[in-house]
């Protein structure tokens, strides 16, 4: 297997200023929308995060956009996870959302500041039963010696809670990322793709081409 012959021209379409909402937001609607009605072979709300630890290292990892609005970009973990003690150093995040059959990709620049309680409680309570008794069951990221263990703490939470209403963990919550800067790129032929950034000056937006 040769994996520098893999290669595909980028040909479904151009993305010109013309075509772009002065907000970054608005803009991210419109193309999330188009990726959902596309019903894709993947999960259009899939983002990848990536967050930096204290020693400098860089982690990446997919989670799921649960709500997007003119303040940013809501995702949902449990607090005491890799992903939320790298934020918990430097809050400083991007957001990568590759839409590869439209030929498209966001990536967003920002800072990830934690939800308030109502806010991530009204979600949690929206969850699937299983998926709230499995955030109390996980305690993300750390050592676990077999599946099997995993299953039957799951059972023994299971057993906690009974058939009552599941509370919301102390160590679950959400965060929303506040961007500063969003990027547009369009898959173009020849890979002179289309690319445009949007940074915040204050309350306003720059947008910019940006060469590929």
């Amino acid at each position: 297997m040769k994996l520098d012959d893999i290669r595909r021209e980028y040909t479904q379409a151009g993305l010109d200023r013309e075509q772009l909402d002065d907000h970054p937001m608005v803009q991210f609607e419109r193309w999330l929308e188009q990726a959902l009605a596309a019903d894709l072979n993947a999960d259009p709300t899939a983002m990848s995060l990536a967050t930096v630890d204290a020693q400098g290292q860089p982690s990446a990892r997919i989670v799921l956009l649960k709500n997007v609005d003119q303040r940013g970009f809501v995702f949902y973990t449990n607090l005491e996870s890799h992903k939320a003690t790298d934020i918990a150093g430097n809050p400083k995040v991007c957001l990568h959302f590759a839409w590869t059959p439209l030929e498209r990709q966001v990536v967003v620049y920002g800072r990830a500041e934690k939800l308030s309680l109502a806010e991530s409680g009204k979600y949690f309570l929206s969850r699937p039963r299983n998926s709230q008794l499995a955030a109390w069951t996980s305690h993300q990221s750390r050592t676990i010696g077999s599946r099997k263990l995993l299953e039957q703490a799951f059972e023994q939470i299971k057993h906690k809670f009974g058939e009552g209403q599941i509370p919301v963990p102390a160590f679950w919550g959400g965060y929303r990322v506040v961007p500063t800067q969003i990027e547009f790129w369009q898959g173009r032929g020849a890979r002179l793709h289309d690319r445009f950034m949007y940074r915040a000056e204050g309350e306003a937006w720059r947008l910019d081409r940006l060469q590929p």
